[in-house]
Protein backbone atom coordinates (compact mmCIF):
# COMPACT_ATOMS: atom_id res chain seq x y z
CA UNK A 1 0.00 0.00 0.00
CA UNK A 2 1.19 3.54 -0.82
CA UNK A 3 0.98 6.01 2.09
CA UNK A 4 1.83 9.70 2.20
CA UNK A 5 2.74 11.24 5.54
CA UNK A 6 3.01 15.00 5.87
CA UNK A 7 4.66 15.94 9.16
CA UNK A 8 5.74 19.06 11.00
CA UNK A 9 7.10 20.10 14.36
CA UNK A 10 6.89 23.10 16.64
CA UNK A 11 8.94 24.31 19.57
CA UNK A 12 7.61 27.30 21.46
CA UNK A 13 9.95 29.66 23.27
CA UNK A 14 13.19 28.75 21.50
CA UNK A 15 14.23 32.38 21.85
CA UNK A 16 14.27 32.11 25.66
CA UNK A 17 17.25 30.57 27.44
CA UNK A 18 15.84 30.52 30.97
CA UNK A 19 12.61 28.56 30.53
CA UNK A 20 11.33 25.32 29.11
CA UNK A 21 10.49 25.06 25.43
CA UNK A 22 7.27 23.08 24.97
CA UNK A 23 7.14 21.29 21.66
CA UNK A 24 4.74 19.44 19.45
CA UNK A 25 4.92 17.17 16.44
CA UNK A 26 2.12 16.14 14.13
CA UNK A 27 1.30 14.33 10.95
CA UNK A 28 -1.34 13.81 8.31
CA UNK A 29 -1.44 10.23 6.99
CA UNK A 30 -3.08 9.79 3.56
CA UNK A 31 -3.82 6.68 1.52
CA UNK A 32 -5.95 6.00 -1.55
CA UNK A 33 -8.68 3.37 -1.16
CA UNK A 34 -9.36 2.96 -4.87
CA UNK A 35 -12.08 5.61 -4.99
CA UNK A 36 -11.24 8.20 -2.33
CA UNK A 37 -8.51 9.48 -0.03
CA UNK A 38 -8.60 8.29 3.58
CA UNK A 39 -6.87 10.47 6.14
CA UNK A 40 -5.70 10.12 9.73
CA UNK A 41 -3.97 12.59 12.02
CA UNK A 42 -1.54 12.13 14.88
CA UNK A 43 0.20 14.50 17.26
CA UNK A 44 2.34 14.41 20.39
CA UNK A 45 4.10 16.85 22.69
CA UNK A 46 7.01 17.27 25.10
CA UNK A 47 7.28 19.90 27.85
CA UNK A 48 10.91 20.82 27.09
CA UNK A 49 12.40 19.98 23.71
CA UNK A 50 13.83 21.24 20.41
CA UNK A 51 12.55 21.47 16.84
CA UNK A 52 15.03 18.81 15.78
CA UNK A 53 13.86 16.33 18.42
CA UNK A 54 10.24 16.89 17.48
CA UNK A 55 10.96 16.44 13.76
CA UNK A 56 12.43 13.00 14.47
CA UNK A 57 9.55 12.18 16.84
CA UNK A 58 7.03 13.03 14.09
CA UNK A 59 8.66 10.44 11.82
CA UNK A 60 8.91 7.76 14.52
CA UNK A 61 5.25 8.22 15.44
CA UNK A 62 4.06 8.24 11.83
CA UNK A 63 6.02 5.20 10.67
CA UNK A 64 5.37 3.21 13.86
CA UNK A 65 1.64 3.81 13.55
CA UNK A 66 1.39 1.98 10.23
CA UNK A 67 0.03 -1.50 10.89
CA UNK A 68 1.79 -3.24 7.99
CA UNK A 69 4.79 -2.59 5.73
CA UNK A 70 4.06 0.20 3.23
CA UNK A 71 5.62 2.31 0.53
CA UNK A 72 5.77 5.70 2.25
CA UNK A 73 6.36 9.15 0.88
CA UNK A 74 7.34 11.09 3.99
CA UNK A 75 7.07 14.87 3.48
CA UNK A 76 8.57 17.33 5.97
CA UNK A 77 9.84 20.89 6.02
CA UNK A 78 12.70 19.78 8.30
CA UNK A 79 15.93 19.54 6.32
CA UNK A 80 17.49 18.07 9.46
CA UNK A 81 15.09 15.11 9.28
CA UNK A 82 15.09 14.63 5.51
CA UNK A 83 18.88 14.92 5.10
CA UNK A 84 19.42 12.85 8.23
CA UNK A 85 17.42 9.94 6.85
CA UNK A 86 18.35 10.20 3.17
CA UNK A 87 22.04 11.16 3.46
CA UNK A 88 23.67 11.21 6.89
CA UNK A 89 22.35 8.04 8.55
CA UNK A 90 24.24 5.68 6.26
CA UNK A 91 27.61 7.09 7.33
CA UNK A 92 26.59 7.24 10.99
CA UNK A 93 25.71 3.56 10.96
CA UNK A 94 28.96 2.60 9.16
CA UNK A 95 30.92 4.49 11.83
CA UNK A 96 29.05 2.84 14.74
CA UNK A 97 26.55 5.69 15.23
CA UNK A 98 29.17 8.40 15.31
CA UNK A 99 29.77 11.30 12.97
CA UNK A 100 33.13 12.50 11.79
CA UNK A 101 33.02 15.39 14.25
CA UNK A 102 32.00 13.34 17.29
CA UNK A 103 28.71 12.50 18.95
CA UNK A 104 25.41 12.60 17.07
CA UNK A 105 22.76 14.87 18.52
CA UNK A 106 19.57 12.91 19.37
CA UNK A 107 21.29 9.59 18.61
CA UNK A 108 18.73 7.48 20.52
CA UNK A 109 15.90 9.04 18.53
CA UNK A 110 17.77 8.48 15.25
CA UNK A 111 18.23 4.81 16.20
CA UNK A 112 14.53 4.49 17.02
CA UNK A 113 13.63 6.10 13.68
CA UNK A 114 16.01 3.79 11.85
CA UNK A 115 14.24 0.78 13.43
CA UNK A 116 10.78 2.20 12.62
CA UNK A 117 11.72 2.86 9.00
CA UNK A 118 13.13 -0.65 8.40
CA UNK A 119 9.62 -2.11 7.95
CA UNK A 120 8.80 0.28 5.14
CA UNK A 121 10.09 1.52 1.80
CA UNK A 122 10.42 5.24 2.59
CA UNK A 123 11.12 8.16 0.26
CA UNK A 124 12.05 11.26 2.25
CA UNK A 125 10.89 14.52 0.66
CA UNK A 126 11.57 18.09 1.76
CA UNK A 127 8.98 20.83 1.23
CA UNK A 128 9.45 24.51 1.98
CA UNK A 129 7.57 25.35 5.18
CA UNK A 130 4.97 28.11 5.43
CA UNK A 131 4.87 28.40 1.65
CA UNK A 132 1.17 27.92 1.01
CA UNK A 133 1.16 24.10 0.93
CA UNK A 134 -2.16 23.29 2.67
CA UNK A 135 -1.04 19.91 4.00
CA UNK A 136 2.14 21.41 5.47
CA UNK A 137 0.17 24.31 6.95
CA UNK A 138 -2.34 21.87 8.46
CA UNK A 139 0.27 19.74 10.20
CA UNK A 140 1.96 22.95 11.42
CA UNK A 141 -1.40 23.93 12.93
CA UNK A 142 -1.65 20.53 14.66
CA UNK A 143 1.95 20.66 15.94
CA UNK A 144 1.60 24.18 17.37
CA UNK A 145 -1.67 23.20 19.04
CA UNK A 146 -0.05 20.09 20.55
CA UNK A 147 2.87 22.19 21.83
CA UNK A 148 0.57 24.81 23.38
CA UNK A 149 -1.85 22.34 24.94
CA UNK A 150 0.70 19.58 25.66
CA UNK A 151 -1.58 16.89 24.23
CA UNK A 152 -1.22 13.59 22.35
CA UNK A 153 -3.57 11.86 19.98
CA UNK A 154 -2.64 8.41 21.28
CA UNK A 155 -2.12 7.08 17.75
CA UNK A 156 -3.92 7.74 14.49
CA UNK A 157 -7.30 9.45 14.75
CA UNK A 158 -9.90 10.66 12.24
CA UNK A 159 -8.46 13.60 10.34
CA UNK A 160 -9.73 17.13 10.60
CA UNK A 161 -7.99 18.16 7.37
CA UNK A 162 -11.13 18.61 5.25
CA UNK A 163 -12.86 20.72 7.92
CA UNK A 164 -9.71 22.79 8.44
CA UNK A 165 -9.35 23.29 4.67
CA UNK A 166 -12.97 24.43 4.35
CA UNK A 167 -12.50 26.83 7.27
CA UNK A 168 -9.36 28.28 5.67
CA UNK A 169 -11.28 28.81 2.44
CA UNK A 170 -14.28 30.44 4.10
CA UNK A 171 -12.53 32.55 6.73
CA UNK A 172 -9.25 33.44 5.02
CA UNK A 173 -9.93 32.97 1.32
CA UNK A 174 -7.02 30.54 1.01
CA UNK A 175 -6.41 27.29 -0.89
CA UNK A 176 -9.08 27.64 -3.56
CA UNK A 177 -6.43 26.37 -5.97
CA UNK A 178 -6.06 23.10 -4.03
CA UNK A 179 -7.78 20.22 -5.82
CA UNK A 180 -7.56 16.55 -5.08
CA UNK A 181 -7.33 13.76 -7.58
CA UNK A 182 -6.40 10.11 -7.64
CA UNK A 183 -2.70 9.36 -7.24
CA UNK A 184 -0.75 9.34 -10.54
CA UNK A 185 -0.67 5.52 -10.70
CA UNK A 186 -4.47 5.40 -10.38
CA UNK A 187 -5.00 8.14 -13.01
CA UNK A 188 -2.71 6.28 -15.42
CA UNK A 189 -4.68 3.05 -15.03
CA UNK A 190 -8.02 4.88 -15.46
CA UNK A 191 -6.93 6.51 -18.73
CA UNK A 192 -5.25 3.40 -20.18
Amino acid sequence: MQVIIHADESCLGNQFKDRSNPGGAAGLVEFWTGSTWKRRDFWLSEPGTTNNRMAIRSAIEGLSGLKRPCRVRFVSDSQYLVKGMSEWIHGWKRRGWKRKGGAIENVELWKALDRASQRHEVDWEWVRGHDGNPRNEYVDFLAVQAAREQTRSGGFVESGFEAWLESEREERGRYFDFFESAPPSERDSESG
